[in-house]
């Protein structure tokens, strides 16, 4: 691509697609990720209530002397157990430990008889070795952790027959969560590549009608017949690829109408011109006679080169690629006056080469004609072929350089055909090289003459020694 792939449509869209999507799967773990850790709590939180509820029914059910080693059987180095005479918790409100207290209570099958209370807070810090833990486990817990503490802390207390308290200390800690880097390399590359794969084919099913249709639009503008596209893709490329077919068909017709009627009328002028001239010779005053055939005349020349201006708007020539060179020579060899031909890069250009021939030689001659001498060389600029020809004659008011391209303008107000035709060359140029996308501009040069340029679109197929 011109510019590089990123100016394509398919790979943008594929590209935002691929963004959209990576964001929402971050949103997605960052979710679950949280609703994990709500999970990891809820299901903690029950296992330790569960064991609060046993351990105290243990005690009420144990004898005095044998609490202190139930208590020390119950103990772990995330769950402490202590009977007291004061309550480790010495608050009631608890709202948002009401699923860990219903759970106690079930478990104890109390119907509030006896008080529960439960304190929940968040800790954060730096990681600390959990008491009487194995060196091998404490390394391991460090590890899953990497070092950092981020847990909720829960604190019971729970009344026991004869006026003590059960405390329960816990924590329930977040682990972060585990990234295994070849799962998750394998993983993104795989859907990746399927959802390329599948967006790229699907995005050829909606660019290839777009695609037709810019191409279309190129060759409509180089003036070449275009087939009317199929409609097909989404709605909206249906519509407008539907809208595009119904320009084409009004430009043509409107194009067509107006070249018909021009050819029409030049045709229906030669019948009454045919017949003043055959009147005009039968006039005794020869002076008159020869004034009356002079005019008639230039009315026929007239009439001829309106027909031809017609001819040249016409489309019936077939396109062709044409190597420029050898086409500028085959021109001058037509032509009764040379010029020079300063060779540029080997180029072709899509064009009608009657067509085009012709206005290249109304240009060309108008050089010779004012300028005696004549130059063309060409270059390539912005996608486009340029074609320069300069001439060392006297150059063109600046108010003029525009206005020479209307019909039948002419700067030589004496209407001599010897000095300056019927104004109709350039016109005629200008309405061909317009037909094939491109254009032609005037200026005068500084060292003196005029320099014309006509500018063409470029053809796809340059030559080559394999061409």
């Amino acid at each position: 691509m011109k510019n590089g792939y990123l100016t394509s449509l398919r790979v943008q869209l594929i590209l935002l697609i691929l963004a959209a999507l990576t964001a929402a799967q971050l949103v997605s773990l960052w979710l679950f990720a949280d609703e994990r850790s709500l999970a990891i709590q809820a299901a903690m939180g029950f296992e330790a209530a569960g064991r609060a509820a046993n351990v105290a029914r243990l005690i009420e059910e144990a004898p005095e002397d044998l609490r202190e080693s139930v208590l020390r059987a119950a103990n772990s180095p995330l769950v402490r157990f202590e009977l007291t005479d004061v309550p480790l918790v010495n608050h009631s409100d608890h709202s948002d430990g009401n699923l860990v207290e219903t759970r106690i209570r079930k478990l104890l099958n109390d119907s509030y008889s006896r008080d529960i209370r439960v304190e929940l807070h968040q800790i954060e810090g730096e990681l600390l070795p959990l008491p009487n833990l194995a060196q091998d486990m404490t390394e391991m817990h460090v590890a899953m952790m990497q070092g950092k503490l981020n847990a909720v802390e829960m604190n019971l207390s729970i009344s026991i027959s004869g006026g003590q308290w059960l405390n329960v200390s816990t924590r329930f800690e977040r682990p972060p969560i585990q990234w295994p880097l070849y799962s998750m390399m394998t993983f993104g590359l795989t859907a990746t590549a399927l959802l390329v794969a599948v967006s790229w084919f699907v995005m050829s099913g909606l660019l290839g009608p777009l695609r037709r249709l810019a191409k279309a639009s190129e060759d409509l503008g180089r003036g070449e017949d275009v087939s009317h596209l199929p409609v097909k893709g989404p709605l909206e490329v249906r519509e407008l690829t539907a809208g595009f077919n119904r320009m084409q068909e009004r430009l043509t017709r409107y194009i067509s109408d107006r070249t018909s009627m021009l050819a029409a009328m030049g045709h229906d002028l030669r019948s009454p011109l045919t017949a003043i001239r055959v009147r005009a010779e039968m006039v005794d005053d020869e002076e008159t006679r020869e004034s009356l055939t002079a005019s008639v005349e230039e009315m026929h020349e007239m009439v001829e080169a309106t027909l031809n201006f017609a001819r040249g708007l016409s489309k019936n020539e077939p396109v062709q690629n044409i190597d420029l060179l050898p086409f500028l020579q085959l021109i001058m060899a037509g032509m009764v006056a040379d010029f020079e031909i300063i060779r540029g890069p080997d180029q072709r250009v899509r064009i009608r080469p009657n067509a085009m021939k012709r206005a290249l030689k109304n240009v060309i001659e108008n050089a010779l004609r004012y300028g005696k001498i004549a130059s063309v060389e060409w270059s390539i600029k912005d996608g486009d072929v340029l074609i320069s020809v300069t001439d060392n004659g006297p150059g063109l008011p600046d108010d003029a350089l525009e206005r020479v391209f209307d019909p039948f303008f002419r700067l030589d107000e004496s209407r001599s055909l010897e000095t300056g035709g019927h104004g109709l060359g350039l016109s005629i140029a200008r309405s061909i090289i317009r037909a094939h996308g491109g254009n032609i501009t005037l200026s005068n040069r500084e060292i003196g003459g005029l320099e014309v340029i006509v500018r063409l679109p470029i053809s796809q197929t340059k030559t080559s020694n394999g061409d």
